[in-house]
């Protein structure tokens, strides 16, 4: 799985004019599956959203978390983050899980990020042409990949 983060001081979701999600302060997170992706890493990303410490404190340090500041979560599905770009110049989205396993674990991950925070999820509308609308907040934006994690 791979995702990206941003910081968001507001973001949305429409699809056919009508908006399917929209938090204020929070993550707007780009989620993509691939065919080799289980529970495991679905587990390990959501605690590491959660836990993402890229709120600012008093400080002014990125030192909090969603929870500490009170923030929310916009989660997009987006299979082309898997795609293949090394020959030609029409990407290859072949890693990209077909929707009967990536729907599944789509699901998965709101409802774990929904137990995990105490909140509802915003979201999108997977395999919908979105139109997403965010202000970035710093910039922070975080690129997270599960094939990337180590195992302590």
């Amino acid at each position: 799985m791979r995702a990206i983060l941003q910081r968001v001081t507001q973001a949305s979701c429409t699809v056919n004019g009508n908006i399917t999600g929209q938090i204020e302060l929070g993550f707007l997170v780009l989620l993509g599956i691939e065919d080799a992706d289980t529970e495991d890493d679905l587990q390990w990303l959501a605690q590491k959203i959660v836990g993402m410490r890229v709120f600012g404190d008093e400080n002014g340090l990125m030192n909090k978390a969603l929870a500490d500041v009170g923030a929310d979560i916009l989660l997009i599905s987006q299979f082309t983050l898997f795609a293949q770009t090394k020959k030609g110049n029409r990407p290859s989205f072949i890693k990209a899980a077909r929707p009967e396993k990536a729907i599944p674990l789509y699901e998965k991950m709101i409802s774990t990020l929904e137990m995990l925070t105490g909140k509802k999820i915003a979201t999108g509308v997977f395999g919908a042409d979105m139109k997403i609308s965010l202000l970035n907040d710093g910039p922070v934006t975080i690129i997270m990949d599960t094939k990337d994690k180590e195992n302590h």
